[in-house]
């Protein structure tokens, strides 16, 4: 029975009718229109998106009974008084201090309390306030930036700068950064169109089962259900996926689940309660099967097979230079072992979420938060039984994605449901759907053998690296493609025999992380190396530097280097800190990284975009990647005023249908390599003409157009008289420091960026980076039993809090890459791949323990911090 309540909401009387279980949060978004709260985890109340002020006191409102707010006062950022909102805004924007924005209202709406009550605050105790908050982009560096600038303009003690509004290599604001920080941009989430209906999914009980019936009579006769769409319904092409067709947007009766993310059915209904209450009205009839959840297994002749569309080795790559076991036998030194890397979830703040609605034109308009939005068109097309035309797409920037919104997830499912009921439909997963939903980072175990001669150069390196990919194929080929070339790590090797297999199993999927296979292998080789350096009598350093890669090397895949090769400068930038760590006896380790820019590897590559003059004097700037908090568009923003001489704020970037500007997926650190180009190739155009003594208005309507093709990579072992697996590589080294008791204490990353467009949001994606590799090293991992998540709460995942993170040195070393935009090239991966192997020579230096799998948490450095305990599992199970 709903009860009516009676709260002071920004200082405005309210009333309303509430559930006995509906918590604050659902009562501000679904009933009053807040969308400054957010859900990132409810009701798990670990992530803080959803923050408000109850009676004076901040709240995780996803775990506070609405009741519970009857007769009182409720503050959310809306009802903040506008000067404090302004600074706030003004301060997040100035220090870099959010990137995708998701989870940054809480954070603001906190800072806000904190300073109020300590109008002073030292950094550790702002760290410490904010404890309760997560963000999975920024690794907090520039958030605590951000409150320290807050609290001090707020004083009076300081001013907030003004940014420069000008090309590259500035410090430009962010776009719509201002907007993010007080929730005003919306996500999915936030949209509501007139005539809305919220749909909820029903997924497999079971990682493996022959589904025997789905009845959905009781959920279809639920007051308020309007429909309820299951395999039956779907008009056009069911499977999908971005390389093989294996994913089916329904299991259907009498077919096998596959894994516990596999959709069964979909309900519509007149809102979000509802649909969730007949979502467990579906009535699932189900055969369990022994899952197939060991991928060594899995290889097997006999083993189940997984997927129909496919046999059990979903792909076997190769790369073999030289004789490398003629090598090895004839090495000074070799080192022999093996490693492995755990499942991760990419934990973005923001839950999956897809809008579609019917158009006036006939036409079904999807809002899509996913990588390559004309990907998702164009399969949700042919799951409609529809042309591509007939879906316009817009991009909804998300609230982070990190490789995790590459696959379709719940767009099909909106559509569906918005052609079925000829209304607007949003589906939006909760946290522990989207969990068993999408696709992760793969666990790889990987057999190294690698050689050097007496001076320490390397001589060979052997390995074979098996790859989990779950149930469906996702990217999970290419994952493990990336593995094998970059096997030799940015080392010159001249004998190389590699393989790496990804295989099908009934865990979940796993598909596209940062990273991509780099940094699996890179714990590997960086760990082989520092064995090989203690055999002969080297320091880390100096074991590097003597086989870095330089111009005129061979990467991995055989590649020559011609250009913008930057390691050893890299290495030269934190040569001093590791020197006196080591001569003071300090735990100290160092790695060093390479990773592609562009998918390369024979793939056909896009860059494109469109500047469209408007009447009122702005630049429409429209290209085909996705903005996910990296900064793209406010990268291509300057990349457009750098070639046009117009201010950055002059453009305004979008990314929808109005033109055919697919590009395919938002991955392989490519978006600004190659939408730079593009964007710098049209901004030329309207130089010209403004050159010419056109003014924009005179300009208005016009439309300037460039499409960049890049096909000049050759494919794994194609026969080719010239080796160019990539168009670019980013280099990295990085060095880390442990305290005397064994917690990391500080992170030295020096990284070979090109030429940095932006250097606040440069840093801050090395910064980010650096905290998920830590996680990764230390904490973060996803355990399965019998195909199932152990867990799906937020801090035994193991992401980092404020007051887990050292301090975070990031040096940019500038070395031009010619093929990318005034010489930039892709950083959004590249600042992990050599973390975890660090904080492993570290720890080898503080306890003599050299550590192979990960992640670390027997270590001291991992028992140090405050998350990743999962309840009832001991660090080594």
């Amino acid at each position: 029975m709903l009860k009516t309540i009676r709260l002071v909401l920004n200082g405005e009387e309210r009333e309303l009718e509430v559930a006995p279980d509906e918590s604050l949060l659902e009562a501000l978004r679904e009933r009053l229109s807040i969308t400054s709260t957010k859900d990132g985890c409810a009701p798990q109340a670990q992530c803080g998106c959803c923050l408000a002020l109850v009676g004076g006191k901040p709240l995780t409102t996803c775990a506070v009974p609405a009741t519970r707010a009857d007769g009182r006062e409720v503050v959310t950022l809306e009802g903040v008084p506008e000067a404090d909102r302004r600074l706030l805004a003004d301060a997040f924007v100035a220090t870099a201090g959010l990137q995708c924005g998701f989870c940054i209202p809480g954070f603001a709406l906190r800072a806000r309390h904190l300073v109020e009550k300590n109008p002073r605050p030292t950094r550790d105790e702002i760290a410490k306030g904010i404890d309760v908050h997560l963000c999975r982009c920024t690794g907090y560096v520039k958030i605590l930036d951000a409150v320290e600038l807050y609290a001090a303009a707020r004083r009076g003690d300081a001013a907030v700068p003004t940014l420069p509004d000008g090309g590259v290599g500035e410090r430009v604001a962010r776009v719509t950064g201002g907007a993010l920080t007080l929730g005003e941009r919306p996500f999915v989430c936030d949209l509501a169109p007139p005539g809305l209906l919220h749909g909820a999914v029903v997924l497999s009980p079971h990682a493996r089962a022959r589904i025997t019936r789905i009845d959905t009579s009781a959920a279809a006769a639920l007051d308020g259900v309007v429909a309820v769409a299951t395999a039956a319904d779907v008009p056009g092409e069911r499977w999908y996926g971005l390389i093989e067709r294996d994913w089916p947007g329904f299991v259907a009766e009498g077919e096998e689940a596959r894994c516990v993310g596999d959709v069964l059915a979909c309900v519509a209904a007149v809102d979000a309660r509802t649909a969730r209450e007949a979502a467990a009205l579906v009535r699932v009839e189900a055969e369990p099967l022994p899952p197939v959840v060991d991928p060594a297994r899995a290889v097997e002749p006999d083993a189940p097979r997984v997927n129909p569309k496919h046999d059990n080795v979903l792909s076997r790559t190769r790369v073999v230079r030289g004789d490398a076991t003629a090598a090895l036998e004839a090495s000074a030194h070799v080192v022999r072992g093996t490693w492995r890397t755990q499942r991760i979830e990419h934990l973005f703040l923001e839950p999956e979420s897809a809008l579609a609605a019917p158009r006036d034109d006939g036409r079904l308009h999807l809002w899509s938060q996913g990588q390559g939005v004309f990907d998702d068109r164009a399969q949700v097309a042919r799951f409609l039984g529809v042309e591509e035309e007939d879906v316009f797409v817009e991009l909804v920037p998300n609230g982070g994605a990190f490789g995790g919104k590459e696959d379709l997830s719940i767009q099909p499912h909106a559509a569906l449901l918005a052609r079925m009921t000829g209304r607007p439909v949003r589906v939006t997963l909760t946290r522990e759907e989207s969990i068993r939903l999408h696709p992760k980072r793969h666990p790889i175990t990987m057999e190294y053998e690698v050689g050097c001669d007496a001076d320490g150069r390397l001589t060979a390196v052997r390995a074979r690296m098996l790859g989990d990919s779950g149930a469906y194929a996702s990217v999970g080929a290419k994952v493990l493609e990336r593995a094998a070339g970059h096997a030799c790590g940015p080392y010159d090797v001249p004998n190389v025999d590699v393989e790496a297999v990804a295989a099908y199993t009934n865990n979940p999927p796993c598909g596209a992380m940062r990273g991509f296979g780099a940094n699996q292998a890179h714990f590997a080789m960086e760990g082989c190396v520092d064995l090989l350096a203690e055999e002969v009598g080297l320091d880390g350093w100096e074991i590097r530097d003597r086989n870095a890669l330089e111009v005129g090397d061979s990467f991995t895949t055989g590649q020559v280097l011609e250009k913008s090769v930057g390691l050893k400068e890299t290495l030269r930038a934190v040569k001093d800190v590791y020197r006196e760590a080591l001569a003071a006896g300090r735990a100290v380790g160092i790695a060093c990284g390479i990773k592609n820019s562009g998918i390369g590897n024979g793939a056909a590559e896009w860059g494109k975009a469109r500047l469209v003059v408007e009447e009122d004097g702005t630049v429409s700037l429209y290209n085909g990647y996705t903005e996910m908090g990296q900064g793209l568009l406010t990268v291509l923003a300057q990349c457009a005023a750098e070639a046009t001489g117009l201010p950055a704020s002059t453009f305004r970037p979008k990314v929808d249908a109005t033109f055919a500007l697919g590009c395919g997926q938002t991955t392989g650190s490519r978006a600004t390599l190659f939408g730079g180009r593009a964007v710098k190739s049209a901004g030329e155009k309207l130089r010209a003409a403004l050159d010419a003594g056109r003014s924009l208005a005179e300009l208005a309507g016009e439309v300037f157009a460039a499409d960049v093709l890049i096909d000049d990579t050759t494919a794994p072992g194609a026969p080719t008289a010239k080796v160019k697996t990539h168009t670019a590589f980013g280099f990295a080294t990085q060095v880390v420091l442990l305290d005397a008791d064994g917690p990391v204490e500080r992170v030295v990353a020096a990284h070979d960026v090109g030429r940095a467009i932006n250097p606040a949001l440069c840093e801050g994606q090395i910064e980010g980076s650096v905290h998920m590799g830590l996680g990764y090293a230390l904490t973060e991992e996803l355990p399965c039993e019998e195909g199932r998540p152990v867990t799906t709460k937020l801090r035994e995942l193991g992401v980092l809090r404020a007051r887990d993170m050292p301090a975070v040195d990031v040096i940019l070393v500038e070395d031009p890459e010619p093929e990318g935009p005034w010489g930039a090239k892709g950083v959004g991966e590249i600042g992990l791949v050599p973390t975890a192997a660090a904080v492993a020579g570290a720890l080898a230096r503080f306890d003599g323990v050299r550590r192979t799998t990960l992640p670390m948490k027997d270590s001291p450095a991992a028992r140090a911090l405050s998350v990743g305990k999962i309840r009832g599992r001991s660090p080594a199970s």
